[in-house]
């Protein structure tokens, strides 16, 4: 169901791949806040306090709750049916991430369901679609219950489509009568609205596209078997499934659309007990904050079964959100318009197709020759495949002009390195402790790979020889 991002290549032997800037950053600023913290806890607000629907509507306005009793009676029962049919057929499995150099399994289990050949990437691993059946796919399933139940989340994509950019109707509306109040708890009566004068025609196409939703990311976890839960650290609003995060890898100002299904237990919070402090922690709740703000007070909405909430426009790059563990097991259905221009199988064939036109017909030796060598095709080319023997060929020639052979190493280099880093680390998940631990059909494969002396193969697996020579080769070609 998944493969690393990193998956282009592979690599012989282990090792840590070095936290990127980003996320040196990130780690910084969590530091930086905990030890202003020291041992207090921020404040935040549950639907108990007074100034909650106040506190909402002026810090976190485009987040939008849509009440249970708002959605259709038998959509929920279809969606709810199934979500328990897929996890019957084993289809959701926790995920193997990479976090801060680190290799995890993540609490909950996801499965990826959307438009055929879209893919998500999210911590260092990328999902691929199992596809729901849109006009035109000719996807085959082996079981017609998990064709119907594909059709479903189908059928709750395009219902939240609606709904989102009705809701995006509403915010709008409110931004330009210059109201600061917008709706965050849409019940049943909620008055409609549709496109009106008040938005000409690029507006209604903008809003449609930050509502096209590609793919759905499945959730599914049962807090009574996960035997160790993280404590929400700035809160203290008690055990996370989910961390507080940005969701990765969206079209920019996309809206995501989440319907949440508690499988059994409590129904209500328990307001009545006068021992309870902050959120019940039976019940299932989602945490907003602003990103490094700590003046401004979270929020932990309840979730209640087949409640849907909204994170529109750059609610989802202002603000952080985490998902607080209740007692029952949980699904939800997460519905993103997935940045996919670089992540789809159609792209990685036409690139393909692309880097091949540099390359001639085989001579009789089989022998592989490039039709140009400008540093702008080779660097085209070393982003897409592996011409790298061809242009060594070159480089190693007697006779080359210093500056072609310059032009030629420098075009390459880098993307050379970054490919054997990237076959590096997935080799190094792949063989890491907690990936054995996983059942066989749930193990990550180190694919494509070849021996050293694979006489099919123009490069060795391991890079680290070529890199080598081409540095010497570049030091050698400078004055």
């Amino acid at each position: 169901m998944y493969a690393t991002s990193s998956g282009e290549g592979c690599y012989i032997g282990s090792m840590k791949r070095t936290p990127t800037a980003e996320e040196r950053e990130r780690e910084a600023k969590k530091l930086r806040l905990l030890e202003e913290l020291e041992d207090t806890w921020l404040p935040y607000l549950t639907p108990k306090d007074d100034e909650f629907c106040q506190q909402w509507q002026l810090k976190y306005p485009k987040l939008i709750l849509r009440e249970a009793a708002s959605v259709p009676e038998e959509l929920h029962k279809e969606v709810q049916e199934a979500f328990l049919t897929l996890h019957k057929h084993g289809c959701l499995f926790r995920d193997l991430v990479r976090i801060q150099g680190k290799d995890l399994l993540t609490p909950v289990s996801r499965i990826l369901i959307g438009n055929p050949g879209c893919t998500y990437k999210y911590l260092n691993t990328r999902l691929f679609t199992v596809p729901w059946p849109v006009k035109g796919s000719d996807a085959k399933y082996h079981e017609a219950e998990v064709a119907a139940a594909c059709q479903t989340f189908l059928k709750l994509n395009d219902y939240l489509q609606v709904e989102t950019i009705q809701a995006l109707e509403e915010l709008a509306a409110k931004e330009k009568a210059n109201i600061d109040a917008v709706p965050v708890c849409i019940g049943p009566d909620f008055p409609r609205v549709g496109m009106g004068s008040s938005f000409d025609g690029q507006d209604e196409i903008d809003m449609k596209n930050r509502a096209a939703y590609n793919v759905t990311l499945l959730n599914f976890m049962d807090p009574a078997k996960m035997p160790y839960l993280k404590e929400e650290p700035y809160f203290g609003m008690g055990k996370m499934a989910v961390s507080w995060h940005h969701d990765e890898n969206l079209v920019d100002r996309s809206a995501v659309a989440v319907y949440s299904y508690s499988c059994e237990g409590p129904d209500e919070e328990s307001e009545d007990d006068p021992q309870l402090e902050g959120r019940d922690p039976d019940i299932w709740h989602v945490g907003f904050k602003i990103s490094w703000d700590i003046e401004t007070p979270g929020l932990a909405i309840p979730l209640h079964q087949g409640d849907c909430y909204f994170m529109l426009d750059d609610l989802n790059a202002t603000h952080q959100h985490c998902v607080l563990a209740g007692l029952p097991p949980r699904f939800s259905s997460t519905h993103r318009v997935a940045e996919c221009s670089t992540g789809t199988l159609d792209y990685i064939l036409q690139r393909c197709q692309s880097a091949l036109q540099n390359i001639r017909d085989e001579a009789d030796n089989g022998e592989v020759s490039l039709k140009s060598l400008e540093p702008v095709v080779l660097k085209h080319g070393e982003e897409i495949h592996n011409e790298t023997n061809a242009v060594l060929r070159e480089v190693r020639r007697e006779g080359t002009p210093v500056e072609q052979r310059n032009e030629i190493l420098t075009a390459i280099l880098a993307t050379l390195t970054a490919r054997q880093n990237l076959r590096r680390e997935w080799h190094a998940r792949c063989q890491s402790r907690i990936a054995r631990t996983l059942p066989a059909d749930q193990k990550p494969e180190c694919r494509p790979y070849w021996e050293k002396d694979d006489p099919s193969m123009p490069l060795p697996f391991d890079l680290t020889d070529i890199i080598s020579e081409l540095r010497s080769l570049l030091l050698e070609a400078k004055p």
